[in-house]
């Protein structure tokens, strides 16, 4: 495999700190001009790492709130059971209102309580084991489903097809090869080539600061192209498939991703292009009926008007409305990838099964 894209698929972005009471996280927000990683201690550190995006992409929030909440159990040692019990339960809630569209925060959260919940009565420093076991298996899991869904993507699509991607669902987002450009890093490996088009995915460019970044010093063909000009490559005839990752799926197959997602599906679906959404199991919400029950979380305004820009870019009084994330209409989308399989219409019944039976 060559240097260089290796460095970029096995990127090290999340990871324990070597006193087990700290994680340690590149910072996003940094990219692509500086390679920043930052030390995480406290729970408002790590509460703001994720809140501020520093930490982003629906799994690696996953795996970042497991360790963060284990590094904070460490920090506890000592307690008896009963207040070690209600101070993880204070610290896994305060974690869980960073951000509440993508479902990993509060599944890895979840799990990690379980693991707490079912100790009670246990020394606490036998919980502590157990815990550090389970956010490290998080993340190895993580790891296996990354490489699981870029071999069932990798079958959607061939050698010197085009693509079209939105936001950033690569290594960074996750771990190792991602999800929505998993595909492409382990189709380079052996050999393949696509041509990419990154959307610049507005208003924090995940898409440009993250996307471009990844494949291009992975060595993969890619152009960046404004969120406006999905439709004129579409229509050039220039995009085989579309990928995009996602932060929750909804048991219909409707799906949340970051804004700007559902319009790339409904021109796709105009130009008659394969609209494919990729994801671990993790992000399925079964609980969760339609797209119209998930929570979309609302930023800041000051980032369509301030961010990234020298100077405002509009006047101080002008109203904004900024949602992180819209949902892509299960109709529109051709297949959703998983570390178990491609799901298919009806959504219904396919994401149902995935879980049927210990599947």
């Amino acid at each position: 495999m060559p240097d260089a894209l290796y460095e970029v698929t096995h990127i090290d972005n999340i990871r324990l700190g070597e006193d087990g009471q700290s994680v340690v996280i590149l910072d996003q927000t940094q990219l692509p001009n500086r390679t920043v990683y930052l030390t995480l201690r406290t729970a408002r550190e790590m509460y703001d790492a994720i809140k501020k995006l520093k930490v982003r992409g629906a799994p690696a929030i996953g795996i970042c709130a497991g360790y963060c909440i284990y590094a904070l159990a460490r920090q506890l040692d000592g307690t008896d059971y009963t207040e070690f019990a209600a101070e993880f339960h204070r610290q896994k809630e305060f974690l869980n209102s960073s951000r509440p569209t993508a479902v990993n925060l509060s599944w890895a959260l979840t799990r990690m309580e379980r693991v707490v919940t079912a100790g009670a009565g246990k020394p606490v420093p036998d919980i502590l084991d157990r815990l550090g076991r389970e956010c490290r298996a998080i993340h190895e899991e993580d790891i296996a489903m990354c490489r699981a869904i870029s071999e069932y993507g990798l079958s959607l699509i061939k050698d010197g097809d085009g693509i079209l991607t939105h936001c950033n669902a690569g290594p960074l987002a996750t771990s190792r090869y991602g999800t929505a450009l998993g595909p492409l890093f382990l189709g380079k490996e052996r050999g393949m080539g696509f041509h990419v088009f990154s959307d610049e995915t507005r208003p924090l460019l995940q898409g440009a600061r993250l996307t471009s970044y990844e494949l291009q010093k992975a060595g993969i063909d890619v152009t960046l192209i404004c969120d406006n000009m999905a439709s004129i490559v579409m229509k050039n005839g220039w995009i085989n498939a579309c990928f995009v990752g996602c932060d929750r799926v909804a048991a219909n197959g409707d799906t949340a991703n970051k804004i700007g997602t559902s319009g790339v599906a409904i021109l796709a679906n105009y130009y008659g292009i394969p609209f494919y959404v990729l994801g671990p199991t993790s992000t399925v919400d079964l609980s969760c009926k339609t797209g119209g029950d998930i929570q979309i979380e609302l930023r800041d305004p000051d980032e369509i008007k301030e961010k990234f820009y020298a100077e405002p870019m509009a006047l101080p009084e002008v109203k904004c409305y900024n949602p992180a994330f819209d949902v892509t209409d299960h109709t529109l989308i051709s297949g959703i990838v998983t570390e178990k399989g491609i799901c298919r219409p009806p959504y219904t019944q396919s994401l149902a099964e995935l879980f049927a039976q210990g599947k």
